[in-house]
């Protein structure tokens, strides 16, 4: 197992909020041994916990909760068999459609770790939509809306500001892990660095796939940000921020200063964009 610094693992581990574990439920683990395989690779790199999130919506209308905490189940019991100390709860990696609130107050969507207190949303990759108006509608629904991987999003890529215009309304930012390390391109690795200078970024999670290509693995992102940053802000991406959303508390929108500057101008700054 990889031993990684006091700062990171500390007493939680990694948690990672965005991953696709669950097999026959979409385009994550093909098999239950592929999931174990991940569980194996995560619990290896520091994660201790784990929300699994498959997708919702779109083209998974069949992943309804119900399906999900049932394979959920099933995957809780394979762990144990095979002895990896990994929690799990259930969330959904939920698109954003014309019904999603429909679907969710009808408890068809899934919160993340089912705490009913935030919601991961997914846009499709090559555009973006204005969802402001969907934050506000969960937010007085009492969640707090997450915005996976904003950093691989052509639309937000061509335009960051978009970032600071959903902070301002309260939605929180999951980058992907595999983005500090250039998985995803030099665009998307510039953009979530200076993400990371503009505090803008409030979770890093794996969002990961299989043990071939995204795969469940944390401890790179963490070595990038504190090189980039500092250890205590890496731990609050990649541990504290994710614990309290697995808890079902509340995560602050404003984050720590992590008191660095690209090497570059910024994209975007704090205040609504005009």
């Amino acid at each position: 197992m990889r031993i990684i610094g006091l700062q990171a693992q500390k007493d939680t581990g990694f948690v990672d909020i965005h991953c696709h574990f669950l097999p026959e439920m979409d385009d994550g683990a093909t098999s239950w041994g592929e999931a174990i395989s991940m569980a194996r690779m995560a619990v290896n790199d520091g994660i201790t916990r784990l929300i699994v999130t498959p997708h919702q919506l779109g083209n998974y209308r069949l992943n309804t909760a119900e399906r999900i905490r049932k394979q959920a189940e099933e995957f809780r019991s394979q762990l144990g068999a095979a002895g990896i100390p990994l929690e799990v709860r259930v969330g959904g990696d939920v698109r954003v459609e014309p019904d999603l609130l429909e679907q969710l107050d009808d408890g068809k969507v899934l919160s993340l770790a089912d705490q009913s207190r935030h919601l991961l949303l997914e846009l499709p990759h090559e555009l973006y939509f204005p969802i402001d108006h969907l934050v506000s509608e969960l937010e007085r629904r009492g969640y707090q809306a997450i915005l996976s991987h904003p950093e691989r999003n052509q639309g937000i890529l061509a335009r960051p500001a978009i970032i600071t215009d959903l902070m301002s309304v309260g939605c929180l930012m999951q980058v992907t892990a595999g983005s500090f390390v250039g998985a995803f391109g030099s665009s998307s690795k510039s953009l979530a660095e200076r993400m990371l200078a503009e505090s803008a970024i409030h979770f890093v999670a794996t969002d990961a796939h299989g043990t071939r290509f995204r795969r469940p693995k944390m401890s790179r992102a963490f070595d990038a940000i504190t090189k980039l940053a500092s250890a205590d802000v890496a731990q609050e991406l990649c541990s504290v921020n994710p614990s309290r959303v697995y808890r079902g508390t509340s995560v602050p929108v404003g984050n720590v200063r992590p008191n660095f500057e690209v090497e570059t101008r910024r994209w975007f700054s704090f205040g609504r964009h005009a």
